[in-house]
């Protein structure tokens, strides 16, 4: 047992030294030692203190946290077969075990009998807020509840665990069973080249001749945006819209139907017995919006200011289809026609640009606006990864490392899709570095070129390495406050923050060079690229909008007792609301969005978030532009009041400390263009 990696976790985590075999007795042992530092909590005698209580509270899940983090993170970005059963072995023990916490009534006594202590009315601000969110914590999570119904709550939480997971594996599977082999590189007229040499190699890696195209996003979004073959297209956006939903075509095995109808039972059951109307009110009550109805009214209110822009946009785009092919215009067609047209409107496309970021350079320049903005330092490292093409990254402050970073930007069949970030070690606490990463599945290096980039892979890496920036540069003293550690509607902003930058002439000139000239993006081209900014703006908005609603619809008023197909059709009706065009009768988006239904909460109820933090971004980048873009006065401030402050303070307190007022949603509707 000593020798198990996850037993003494180091700072350099040793990600190429961790096995299955590893998994489940390291998560029984860290499980076990936890239970024994609580039951020390709950055991002691005397006048409790902050030591003995919630500080020892604090301490004692940490190894297992960092464990558990770290095995699920390989889980998403390695896994195999055994790997993954041992995942599945140990997920509902840990959810078992943290649901228990708030459920364990000597412990609630022993917080409880802190806070009536002199020391506890003199706690230091931020230990104070810890005390305070803890107690409410507890409430929240079942510790008012009796024995039958802490029970059952603990049941429900290990069911969601393992149903969630499921879900995650299914979608996965799903994704990797599709595959489409295209012989005749006549079908692919309108292919970037880029993209033809991605499939092409793809085809060779698996053995097989012509071009092999999937449903990962570097395959699948060159497809629907250039590919004039119309059967083509509709083949792979009908595949990629019904994944996990019991289709043929994309594993009749791989099917979330079922599970995610239990999964809104499971949760509208946990919601009531909390004493909750649903879902969304549970898990919104410790967040910026407060209660599901709130983050409604925002997502309709959004949508009125939208509706009318949206509608014109559709308009031209069905006219356009009619006027250059002829015929109604399908899902399948949007992205082909809406990038003809904004060619046709503004001499751009898409694939101008990419040649100006090369990878390396363009994460180059993204480390050296942080330098400037934040006066940091950041130089490449060396420690073991979970796979060769992961890099790693240390973060200086003063020539004192503050933190370190692993990066994972390519797709793998082994790693799931999308891109996050995820915070390893919380080092403030201990005045250690923090360890973090972050991953992505951008289009990689071919045909012996560097991996180069679209725009919104950029526009992907700096809102990935913001989440990171914002652990990174935590500086509160207790690590469940810390860092990204704060309300799910908050912890949207210092990453899209940093999207902005990423639109600014003086911020691209660092991130942006062409990778076999050098130069930088002319003029004519950068222009273009502004006048295209806003282009088909509303639709791109209420794209948004409408998974927003869809998921406060599902956990706020839907039924899930309706069964599968009053499911399918709830979110169908919902998302078709906010779609360009008519969706058909078998679309199931709903059944791969990991987003609500890959982990027990994860943005279940909260997918506004994003919206909700775009209208902080766009209001708190005013300040950045109104000095400069790139200045570090008013980095150093919103490093001060907002990536250092974590949750140790209310959020929205937090943006009035950088802003000096409350945030405006004119910022957002005048980037959008839709003001």
């Amino acid at each position: 047992m000593s020798d198990n990696p996850l037993l003494n976790i180091s700072f350099e985590i040793p990600f190429d030294a961790i096995t299955a075999a590893h998994v489940e007795p390291a998560i029984d042992a860290l499980l076990a030692d936890a239970q024994s530092a609580i039951d020390r909590v709950c055991e002691h005698e005397g006048t409790h203190t902050y030591a003995s209580s919630l500080g020892a509270l604090e301490a004692a899940t940490e190894r297992l946290e960092i464990a558990m983090t770290t095995v699920t993170h390989l889980e998403s970005v390695a896994t195999n077969d055994a790997l993954r059963e041992a995942v599945n072995q140990v997920k509902p023990k840990a959810s078992a075990f943290w649901s228990a916490i708030p459920m364990n009534a000597k412990l609630y006594a022993a917080i409880n009998a802190f806070a009536q202590t002199s020391e506890a009315g003199k706690l230091n601000p931020v230990k104070a807020r810890l005390l305070k969110k803890t107690l409410n914590d507890f409430k929240r999570h079942g510790a008012e509840l009796d024995d039958a119904g802490k029970e059952r709550l603990a049941a429900i939480n290990v069911e969601l665990t393992k149903v969630t997971t499921q879900f995650s594996q299914n979608v996965l599977d799903s994704t990797n069973a599709f595959e489409l082999i295209v012989t005749d590189e006549a079908k692919l007229a309108g292919l970037p080249d880029s993209a033809k040499e991605a499939a092409r190699e793809n085809a060779k890696s698996k053995d097989k001749d012509g071009y092999r195209f999937t449903l990962q996003a570097p395959s699948l979004i060159p497809v629907l945006t250039y590919l004039e073959d119309e059967s083509i297209r509709e083949t792979i956006w009908r595949a990629y819209n019904t994944r996990a939903s019991g289709s043929e075509v994309t594993g009749a095995g791989f099917d979330n139907r079922a599970l995610t109808v239990e999964i809104l039972k499971l949760r509208a059951e946990k919601a009531k017995l909390l004493g909750y109307d649903n879902f969304a009110d549970l898990v919104l009550e410790d967040r910026m919006a407060k209660s599901g109805n709130a983050a409604l009214e925002f997502v309709t209110d959004l949508r009125k200011r939208t509706i009318a822009a949206f509608e014109k946009e559709n308009d031209e785009l069905r006219a356009f289809k009619e006027e250059s092919a002829g015929g109604e215009l399908n899902p399948w067609d949007v992205g082909i026609y809406s990038e003809k047209l904004r060619k046709k409107l503004y001499d751009f496309d898409d694939e101008e640009v990419r040649p100006y970021f090369p990878v390396d350079h363009t994460m180059k320049g993204m480390f050296t606006l942080a330098q400037q903005l934040y006066g940091v330092t950041i130089r490449e490292t060396e420690m073991p990864g979970w796979d060769d093409a992961v890099r790693t990254f240390a973060i200086e402050d003063d020539g004192e490392m503050i933190a370190a970073f692993y990066v994972d930007l390519y797709p793998r069949e082994n790693k799931r899709g999308g891109a996050w970030m995820n915070a390893l070690i919380y080092g403030a606490d201990k005045g250690a570095p923090h360890l973090g990463l972050f991953c992505a599945n951008m289009n990689p290096p071919v045909a012996g070129k560097p991996a180069l980039l679209r725009h919104r892979e950029v526009e992907t890496l700096f809102h990935e390495f913001g989440h990171l920036l914002h652990h990174a540069l935590s500086e509160v003293p207790l690590r469940s406050l810390g860092g990204t550690n704060v309300a799910w509607d908050f912890v949207e902003l210092p990453s899209q923050i940093m999207e902005n930058f990423c639109w600014e002439r003086v911020s691209l000139d660092l991130i942006a060079a062409h990778h076999e000239t050098g130069e930088k993006i002319p003029d004519a081209l950068f222009e273009k690229m502004q006048r295209a900014r806003s282009y088909r703006a509303a639709n791109a908005q209420m794209r948004q909008l409408g998974f927003g609603a869809v998921d406060l619809g599902l956990h706020c008023a839907f039924d899930p007792n309706g069964g599968t197909e009053a499911l399918m059709s709830y979110a169908r009706e919902t998302l078709a609301a906010h779609a360009a065009t008519e969706l058909p009768e078998d679309y199931a988006m709903i059944m791969g969005f990991g987003h609500l239904f890959s982990s027990p909460v994860g943005y279940a109820a909260g997918y506004y978030s994003y919206k909700w933090a775009e209208v902080l971004d766009a209001d708190a980048f005013t300040k950045f532009k109104e000095n400069g873009v790139i200045d570090k006065a008013t980095g150093q401030q919103f490093r001060a009041t907002i990536l250092a402050k974590g949750d140790s303070e209310d959020p929205a307190e937090l943006y009035r400390m950088f802003m000096g007022r409350e945030p405006k949603l004119d910022a957002l509707m005048e980037r959008n263009g839709l003001a």
